[in-house]
């Protein structure tokens, strides 16, 4: 049986600053059991790509907890900074 390890809110925006150094990033726990998520990142990476090339970027710094379910959900929202 695996025992998945939901990421807190804290290792959350740790991982958005490593792949966006030098952003705005907020991260909201929506539920409280650390599984549904929304997060704001306002990062200069952003620049020449689409909204959805933006979210689809940020997607991908948690690919491998979407898949296992460790995060469940998961909303964005990006800004050009």
């Amino acid at each position: 049986m695996v025992v998945l390890r939901p990421m807190t809110p804290e290792q959350m925006k740790k991982r958005l600053e490593e792949n966006y150094p030098e952003s705005a990033i907020e991260v909201f726990d929506l539920t409280g059991t650390h599984d549904h998520y929304e997060v704001m990142v306002e990062s200069s990476a952003f620049q020449g790509m689409s909204r959805i090339q933006q979210h689809q970027h940020v997607m991908s710094c948690f690919a491998p907890e979407l898949k296992t379910g460790e995060v469940h959900a998961l909303s964005i929202k990006t800004k050009l900074k």
